[in-house]
């Protein structure tokens, strides 16, 4: 029997890669109380089927994808109807935390009787083009096996060996150089807007450093939509590099640009129309 997946939320990411299962002949479940008329019409266009906690409990795996701040809690909303449930499916936790958080996330479903799986999501969301495979599901820990079915379902999956929370530490140590990286770029791209010398700093970059200006172009010009949820994954970044007070602080400061980044792509736009001047881009759309 084909398995039935639940995935919450239908945010980006989680529509996507629902769109992809449900291409590939799976039902896929998801929670559409209180949501937005825009993310329930994003989860229909996916092929998703509204369900009740209840019935979410009863599928065969649970992908948990959400920003960051929110992934203990939807744990802990699920725990008592788990443990309820006669079915135990598979809790994957896919959310850019520490192995610290990912501890805590997995402690929260032990009781339940539920197989825990750390996962870490990189990539883009999945299209429909020919030849997309679709962003890399890093999972660890003793079910991570069972997940690794969803693979004949058109998801790249790949096991690691380790502990638990193998996938997170991954995740971490990856977005902490990308998403670091741009933090770093994008505080210095302001500082010479303001300076005045943004055309010299872009003829430089664009002189000896074309492939990071390149990647700096691709990933800055989508960066200012998605940075009110980069700011509790620095935080987990930091906590993940806490023996180290001096990666703990750089990665804190990220967390308040990206902060700042947040506040304001839903104000004036003054600095990510700047960003978007110096890297002639064009500004980044209205969040979804």
């Amino acid at each position: 029997m084909t398995p039935v997946v639940a995935i919450i939320a239908p945010g980006m990411m989680g529509a996507a890669v629902g769109k992809r299962l449900t291409d590939h002949g799976l039902k896929v479940l998801t929670s559409l109380d209180g949501r937005s008329a825009e993310t329930i019409a994003r989860a229909r266009a996916a092929g998703m089927a509204s369900a009740s906690d209840k019935e979410i409990a009863a599928s065969d795996f649970i992908l948990s994808v959400l920003p960051p701040g929110d992934a203990v809690a939807l744990a802990q909303r699920f725990a008592p109807t788990l443990a309820a449930s006669n079915s135990k499916p598979v809790f994957v936790d896919c959310n850019a935390v520490s192995p610290p958080t990912a501890e805590r996330i997995a402690a929260v479903i032990a009781p339940t009787g539920a197989p825990f799986v750390d996962a870490g999501i990189i990539g883009q969301p999945p299209t429909p083009k020919p030849g997309d495979a679709g962003p890399r599901f890093y999972a660890s820990g003793p079910a991570a096996a069972r997940f690794a079915a969803l693979k004949q379902y058109g998801l790249d999956i790949r096991v690691l060996d380790g502990p638990v929370t193998a996938a997170s530490a991954v995740k971490m140590s990856y977005a902490g150089i990308t998403k670091g990286t741009q933090a770093l770029a994008a505080v210095m791209m302001l500082a010479a807007t303001r300076a005045g010398s943004a055309d010299a700093l872009f003829k430089e970059l664009e002189s000896s450093q074309p492939q990071m200006l390149g990647f700096l172009k691709r990933s800055l010009s989508m960066m200012p939509p998605k940075a009110y949820r980069w700011i509790a994954e620095m935080h987990e970044i930091a906590d993940f590099v806490g023996e180290d007070p001096a990666g703990h602080e750089l990665y804190t400061g990220a967390a308040h640009f990206y902060e700042q980044i947040a506040q304001d792509f839903a104000g004036d736009k003054n600095e990510v129309s700047a960003l978007a001047a110096f890297l002639n881009t064009t500004p980044s759309p209205t969040s979804s």
